[in-house]
């Protein structure tokens, strides 16, 4: 009995492991996504998680292209802003007081 059974053993012990790690790996899973904060409700096939991703991907580049545009512009202005400064700290004193008096 002592070289034979350890195949024997492996035999039955196959298809054990076989049906055994999917339900263990999905249990597993779920353990991790729970205590990480998801919710068992929030959870989706591939399919429809495919299908949300594509319509939520659209809203936010919507929504991130607006922004982009706003920043771009409030961009524009500070360089604006920026090169009046510049001008004001480079130039001679007396111009400037020139153009102060002017605005006066």
């Amino acid at each position: 009995m002592g070289g034979n059974t350890t195949m024997h053993d492996l035999g039955i012990l196959v298809p054990i492991v076989i049906f055994t790690v999917g339900p263990v790996s999905y249990a597993l899973n779920n353990w991790i996504r729970v205590r990480h904060g998801y919710e068992p409700e929030a959870w989706k096939n591939r399919r429809q998680r495919r299908s949300d991703t594509s319509a939520e991907a659209d809203r936010r580049v919507t929504i991130l292209s607006g922004e982009n545009e706003r920043l771009t512009g409030r961009i524009g202005r500070l360089e604006e802003r920026l090169a009046v400064l510049e001008r004001i700290a480079t130039d001679p004193a007396e111009r400037t007081a020139r153009e102060i008096e002017a605005l006066r």
